[in-house]
């Protein structure tokens, strides 16, 4: 429920990846406009307290088949992913992805921000249940990463300590300072989309 959302909680809500956003329901909103507001961030679904338990129950078993469902395109900051041509998109401009390097860039952004254990990446994109000898996801990873390099987007694919690989999410401090000050009620519910728009401002 958006009323008295602790503002931990609703910043968490507005940057976790879109796929997460799909599963959450927002409930009590009785304003028709910020039902609408809701829909369009990317929530799963916004209702009323007006409706029974059974029409709940058949909103919310709808909501988690259609996120099941995968989409086409998936945008992580200025990349923009498309299943489909199975190709990297920035500013418009092809990346020219291999299979294999697409199929990485996507189970990456499965989860923009969340790190990805080597094994989990061989086993989702080269289907091996083992760790091969030869160093071929390093391999790819260094290409992607040239690649996104000469795209503008240096340092998208981050590295951890235990050497898994994450999709970087960069904020800015600016803006959430600014927010911080705020109460969560009194955040607007379109915060996450000003947010980003300052952050692209503050860094071109």
């Amino acid at each position: 429920m958006p009323a008295g959302l602790p503002l931990a909680r609703w910043l968490d809500l507005n940057t976790v990846c879109d796929t997460q956003r799909s599963l959450t329901a927002m409930l009590g909103i009785d304003d028709p406009m910020q039902r609408a507001r809701l829909l369009n961030m990317g929530f799963g679904e916004a209702a009323s307290w007006q409706l029974s338990l059974d029409e709940l129950e058949a909103r919310v078993l709808r909501m988690v088949e259609r996120a099941q469902m995968v989409g086409r395109r998936r945008q992580v900051g200025a990349l923009l992913l498309d299943l489909v041509l199975r190709e990297g998109f920035v500013a418009g401009r092809a990346l020219g992805l291999y299979p294999r390097e697409f199929a990485l860039l996507w189970r990456l952004a499965d989860d923009p921000g969340r790190a990805v254990p080597s094994g989990a990446l061989l086993g989702d994109v080269w289907r091996l249940s083992f760790r091969p000898e030869t160093n071929s996801l390093a391999v790819h990873v260094s290409r992607v990463r040239a690649k996104l390099r000469l795209a503008g987007l240096d340092g998208l694919i981050e590295t951890t300590a235990d050497g898994a690989y994450r999709l970087a999410i960069v904020a800015g401090p600016g803006p959430l300072a600014t927010v911080q000050a705020a109460s969560a009620d009194q955040l607007p519910l379109d915060a996450h989309i000003r947010l980003r728009k300052e952050q692209f401002c503050e860094q071109t």
